[in-house]
């Protein structure tokens, strides 16, 4: 029974853990996106795309507490 709960908090650290390094990461992309907008228009497809991969992240978190879940 032990087992089962440090696989949950595992799971709950692997998703807690990439979401707020991934809110850093846009926290810091989108800044520097929004100033290089305000100087050049062209940049907005760039700028949403880098703004969007830190999303990545996320979902590997969340891939590896989906396997800790489905090994208990």
């Amino acid at each position: 029974m032990a087992d089962a709960g440090l696989i949950a908090l595992s799971a709950g650290i692997a998703v807690g853990i990439t979401g707020m390094a991934s809110a850093w990461a846009e926290k810091e992309i989108g800044s520097a996106a929004i100033g290089a907008m305000a100087e050049n228009e062209k940049l907005f497809g760039k700028g949403l795309i880098l703004t969007v991969i830190p999303e990545t992240i996320v979902i590997f978190g969340m891939v590896v507490a989906i396997l800790l879940w489905l090994n208990m």
